[in-house]
């Protein structure tokens, strides 16, 4: 789904079989709005225009209007004119699942191909016929990529539909994590996709990928696509905007094209020329909680009158509702769902089976147009258990309106402690992996799986870099970003991060190495698993290193949990805890280490810290395996 934050490969794998539809176009006007908005001018046939607008890093759709563009156009938007003004889009396609879409303009002997970026910060490229860069909105460097001119874009991404079926089996039993985080990592869905093609295949999303059924997930998620491409329900739910309808969404607005419905929710782009909106009066804190008290018994309302229309469409469709619940209830003794649900689509003529919009296997219930209200019903109940599923949200609705109204006729009180101004530590890009900073101020990082010590040793181990390892089996790849003189910290980082404590040892040795040194070439004969990596020469030991994390609370000069070795920690933490292999799970050690922390601290400074102390920051620093917390 679309989020505010961006679009996913599945939306852009719809808008790319939307916008498809229109050809042929051809390029008019190109503009250039802020330093990551573009807008590009088509014209199709029979005098259609379109207006295509495409924000790097984020979105890309049709609108109904261009902001208004400055008076002196940029100078990449003038490059862009330069070389497409006039061309004739011959193609617009996604590589693989990637968020990245090309249009492909041909103009007089030549095909130029205009990239669309839509993922980290975003890029907007421009290419010849054979993919040497002309120019990039932005120059970027990256270990195994540069995106500056002349050099060769690099092109392609998995799209694990277009897999055989051995293909995919294979993919899916390699995988080492659950079937939900395969197909959101390794197959680019994301997790809302990931999580309805789970449920389309009738499969546990927690169960370990090597264990389901490949064959089902892969004619789940064909199905998706499919339905992305081919049979578009654009709508705007609570959670986000959608190209087709998934189970549990609850619909706020429909849509014809995917195109509209990006267009209404995303916020429209500032132009030059354009006055700022006038800033809004600051609230008390007394009138935002009534204005939220007021927002949600309309919320409630909204939800009262949606289920009284369902009960009423349901009553006036008695028999009808009543003939289907009864067909399929005896259909589904023989068949299997999908095949219930093939059935029902080439049977479109038969006006019953026409009323079935949606078929949910996992649920074994429908959904159906009762004369414009899509109602979802269970097969295996009767007629009145679906009124009383409906008449149950009712009355739940109105208890919940009734409280609201309670709570807005009595008084606010007035809240004394004033807010403080605490700055929350900045997201970073080595904040997705386990990470320390030395006591002599030197980045430490550490893979939290094979999949990121993969990335760690391709992507970002450089010349003057230090490779360590816990010398057992599983455990963080570390890379020292620099010279430290502290590597007994870096050993004991190495050493807790690593299956040395999973087993419950309190030592272990650990090693290093130089950049050079590391390879993924085997031996003949001999094979490097996912994760793994050969070392070769002479090696660094340190012997018996202590096992030990310590994770606290920094505030200055950012709020945020830290860990890593104690005496890297302490000095910077302004509360702390220290954790030794034992027996708690890391989920109740993240809890434990939540309260100590707490009560470390006095309640006032502690309650105006939520937002950074929580269990989930907690998480991120504890190590696998079972925890104990040591008193101090």
């Amino acid at each position: 789904m679309a989020t505010q934050q961006g679009m996913s490969g599945i939306d852009l794998r719809a808008l790319v079989a939307e916008a498809s539809e229109r050809l042929p176009l051809w390029v008019g006007k190109i503009y250039q709005f802020d330093t990551k908005t573009l807008g590009i001018r088509l014209n199709g046939e029979d005098r259609a225009k379109y207006l295509l607008i495409v924000e790097a890093g984020r979105r890309a759709h049709f609108t109904a209007e261009f902001p208004t563009p400055p008076k002196h156009p940029p100078a990449f938007a003038m490059l862009l004119r330069k070389h497409l003004d006039g061309g004739k889009v011959l193609c617009i396609h996604q590589f693989g699942l990637e968020r990245a879409i090309c249009l492909d303009i041909g103009k007089r002997d030549t095909t130029y191909h205009l990239i669309f970026e839509l993922f980290d910060e975003g890029n907007v490229v421009l290419c010849d016929e054979t993919y040497t860069i002309i120019k990039p909105l932005w120059h970027h460097r990256f270990r195994n990529r540069e995106v500056v001119p002349g050099a060769v874009y690099v092109t392609g991404g998995p799209d694990c539909s277009t897999l055989s079926p051995d293909e995919f089996r294979a993919m899916v039993a390699a995988s080492e994590r659950d079937i939900v985080r395969t197909l959101a990592v390794d197959c680019l869905l994301g997790g809302a996709y990931a999580e309805a093609v789970c449920r389309m295949a009738g499969v546990d999303k927690s169960a370990p990928a090597a264990e389901v059924d490949a064959d089902t997930v892969r004619e789940a998620l064909g199905r998706l696509m499919v339905d992305a491409e081919r049979h578009r329900q654009p709508v705007i739910t609570t959670t986000g905007c959608w190209p087709i309808v998934l189970p549990g969404e609850e619909v706020l607005k429909r849509f014809s094209t995917f195109s509209e419905a990006l267009d209404k929710f995303y916020p429209p782009v500032t132009g030059e020329g354009k006055e700022a909106a006038p800033e809004k009066p600051r609230l008390s804190r007394e009138e935002v909680i009534r204005q939220r008290q007021a927002e949600a018994i309309r919320g409630f309302e909204k939800k009262i009158e949606r289920y009284e229309r369902v009960v009423e469409a349901i009553y006036e469709n008695y028999q009808t509702v009543a003939g289907i619940l009864a067909t399929l209830g005896e259909a589904s003794r023989t068949r299997s769902w999908q095949e219930i649900e093939q059935i029902l689509r080439s049977n479109r003529e038969n006006p019953a089976a026409k009323m079935v919009r949606a078929v949910h296997p996992a649920e074994a219930a429908v959904e159906l147009d009762l004369e414009g209200e899509r109602v979802k019903v269970y097969v295996h109940e009767t007629i009145e258990q679906n009124l009383g599923r409906y008449y149950d949200q009712i009355k739940k609705f109105k208890k919940k309106k009734a409280g609201a109204v309670a709570a807005m006729a009595r008084a606010v009180p007035e809240k004394t402690r004033q807010k403080r101004d605490i700055p929350l530590q900045k997201k970073r890009w080595y904040h997705r992996f386990r990470w320390f900073v030395t006591s002599d101020g030197v980045l430490v990082i550490g893979g939290r799986d094979a999949s990121q010590n993969e990335e760690l040793v391709k992507k970002y181990l450089e010349g003057g870099d230090l490779f360590v390892h816990a010398d057992v089996h599983g455990g963080s790849v570390v890379i020292v970003k620099g010279m430290t003189e502290r590597m007994d910290e870096v050993a004991q980082f190495a050493a807790s991060y690593s299956n040395a404590w999973k087993a419950g040892h309190f030592t272990t040795d650990v090693y290093a190495a130089r950049p050079e040194q590391v390879s993924k070439t085997a031996e003949s004969g001999e094979y490097v698993a996912r994760g793994a990596f050969v070392v070769r020469g002479e090696r660094q030991y340190f012997r018996n290193v202590p096992l030990a994390v310590a994770i606290g609370l920094q505030v200055s000069p950012e709020v945020a949990v830290i860990g890593g070795p104690p005496t890297a920690v302490s000095g910077r933490a302004r509360a702390w805890v220290e954790l030794r292999p034992g027996q708690f799970e890391p989920n109740d050690t993240a809890k434990k280490v939540v309260r100590a922390l707490r009560e470390r601290l006095p309640e006032d400074e502690w309650k105006g810290l939520k937002n950074a102390l929580n269990t989930e920051a907690v998480a991120a620093f504890v190590p696998p395996g079972g925890s104990d917390l040591v008193e101090s």
